[in-house]
């Protein structure tokens, strides 16, 4: 996820010394992954590798005989009551597709050249704490960063042994998770967000800065396996981003950014593994479910609605006024989404996706709009690949469009050489998967707010940008990522600007894609600083059967939105 942004030194400082504390040099492949990113960097480098010395266990039990199986689990109670955990779980894991974020990696031959030592943690019943001689060899090799990649819960003086501390992710939201399985229980519990946290540890579980957190969409239905890609791939980039950060602000910005631990709010004290029982009761009704889903199969539709006279904002009850909008019916076959107005000579132009069902692929149309009322559609730009999110702006007496063409791998820029429907290429602005870049000229500057896709789980993170001009080089911004959460990383339509303040819509796809959109006020936006506060939340009650709204656009008096319903697959076919 733009990588190459973390991977340059753009400061003098020496190079950060990091240490890797492990279990043995086979690694969880993104784990082997954040290794890479280190070894691949200009400001850090591998300094020292410490092995667990009690990190021998018997080989995985797949590779055990039948007999010595069936032993273990007569012996073992708590085995016993997780007995269909473990079978769900080796179905699952059978099913994990190429990009498995746990799949083994021999990292041998990439560590060998690296000074190692073996250590004997003093254990207690969870913990492990390193003998004084140990901490004495680790400080020797002073260390910026210790990366916790394996032994057990850590007490004592090797939470101090670098001088930033050991830092250690936690794939879930430690907020309400503690414990485990990673990614299980928020489908347990059917939450729409699955965390994932790096974190300085302390002597207190948990409680030390956050130093990045971000919040992924929960996999539908019941696969751990799937629901464990974002999280896992979606913070991959987390260390190196926070080292990068260090290097060239020093520890003091870090912290600054850092955020404090929350108090804990789980349901449980400690999450384990399922019981049996507790698998029955989850599995069951999903069997249901999906068998009564399959007879009556049904698909998204996006409709667009157009209102006059009004202005989005909160009503009486501090609700948003909804009252007023009309759907707009695409033909048969078709679907209608991600509104974009522009005022032109005097008339009202409507710029959005037309998503042809029988292709799978959308378009840019546009159409005029006239007393309220949307005129004859035409299309207006198309390529053999899918287009949406059509973000018009002005720059310098011309007109531009980016539109979404995250499956080409790249952010594209138009220039209208003949309003409405001629487009040229331009250039090539991000050769990236991203979606909904939304662009806000401000005098010279040129702000584009993109949301960057992790291309294996699609974890989404947004980025900043800025130009002397539409096609001029991109400036990252400093505060970037500037949102790392599903519920408001990406795009819901045109920057806007109101009582001279400046709202970016954004998307919440933490229930589904697309669910609702806030207004956010941009506080600051400068060179140097971002801030935003969210404001009014549209959610998806505004016409009847709507499932999803994510696309807001106004010009004048004239708004446009979009919704989603679920209707008979039937209904669509041509």
């Amino acid at each position: 996820m733009f990588l190459q942004a973390y991977l340059r030194a753009e400061s003098a400082r020496p190079q950060l010394r990091i240490g890797l504390l492990l279990d043995d040099s086979s690694l969880p492949s993104c784990f082997a992954e954040i290794v890479d990113h280190i070894l691949a960097s200009s400001f850090a480098r591998l300094e020292l590798l410490v092995y667990n010395a009690d990190a021998t266990g018997s080989g995985p039990e797949q590779d055990r005989s039948l007999p010595a199986r069936v032993l273990r689990l007569l012996r073992d109670t708590r085995r016993r009551r997780a007995f269909l955990f473990r079978l769900y779980q080796r179905y699952d894991r059978r099913h994990a597709g190429p990009h498995d974020p746990e799949a083994v990696v021999d990292c041998a031959a990439r560590l060998a050249p690296f000074a190692s030592i073996t250590v004997r943690a003093v254990r207690t019943r969870f913990l492990d704490r390193f003998p004084a001689d140990a901490i004495e060899r680790i400080r020797e090799h002073r260390l910026d960063v210790l990366l916790r990649f394996g032994f057990r819960i850590l007490r004592g003086d090797i939470l101090t042994a670098a001088r930033y501390g050991v830092w250690s992710y936690h794939h879930d939201n430690s907020e309400f998770y503690r414990g485990g399985p990673s990614c299980f229980w928020e489908l347990y519990e059917a939450n729409p967000i699955t965390g994932a946290v790096l974190q300085v540890l302390t002597e207190e579980l948990d409680a030390g800065p956050v130093l990045e957190k971000g919040m992924f969409a929960t996999f539908p239905g019941v696969s751990r396996a799937r629901n464990m890609l974002q999280p896992y791939w979606g913070a991959s980039t987390f260390v190196i981003q926070k080292l990068h950060e260090l290097h060239r602000y020093g520890w003091g910005h870090v912290e600054s950014r850092a955020r404090p631990a929350a108090q804990y709010r789980g349901r449980k004290r400690l999450y384990v593994e399922p019981t049996n029982e507790e698998m029955i009761r989850w599995l069951g009704p999903f069997i249901v479910r999906k068998a009564v889903r399959r007879r009556h199969a049904t698909i998204e539709h996006w409709q667009l609605a157009i209102r006059t006279g009004g202005q989005l904002q909160a009503g009486a009850d501090a609700r948003p006024d909804l009252n007023g909008f009309r759907l707009v019916e695409s033909p048969k076959g078709h679907f209608y989404a991600d509104p974009f107005l522009i005022e032109h000579a005097g008339r009202t132009w409507l710029f959005f996706e037309d998503c042809d069902y029988a292709a799978d692929r959308g378009l840019i149309a546009c159409a005029e709009i006239r007393g309220g009322e949307l005129g004859q559609p035409l299309a207006v730009l198309e390529r053999p690949y899918h287009l949406s999110y059509p973000c018009l702006f002005r720059s310098r007496g011309e007109i531009y469009m980016v539109p979404e063409s995250a499956v080409n791998g790249t952010v594209d820029l138009y220039r209208c050489s003949r309003f409405p429907d001629q487009w040229v290429f331009e250039k090539h602005l991000l050769a990236q998967r991203a979606v909904d870049t939304t662009v806000w000229v401000d005098g010279d500057l040129h702000w584009f707010f993109v949301t960057l896709q992790e291309q294996r789980g699609l974890g989404t993170q947004l980025w900043l940008f800025y130009a002397s001009g539409p096609g001029g080089e991109w400036c990252p911004h400093p505060a970037n990522p500037l949102s790392t959460d599903v519920r408001n990383s990406r795009g819901a339509g045109a920057i806007l600007r109101r009582d001279g303040k400046l709202f970016r819509p954004s998307q919440d796809c933490s229930r589904r894609y697309g669910f609702s959109f806030t207004l956010n006020e941009i506080v600051v936006l400068d060179p140097e600083r971002y801030e935003e506060r969210p404001g009014l939340t549209v959610l998806p009650n505004w016409a009847p059967n709507l499932v999803a709204t994510h696309t807001y656009s106004q010009s004048g008096s004239l708004e446009v939105i979009d919704g989603c319903t679920r209707i008979a697959a039937e209904r669509v076919r041509d």
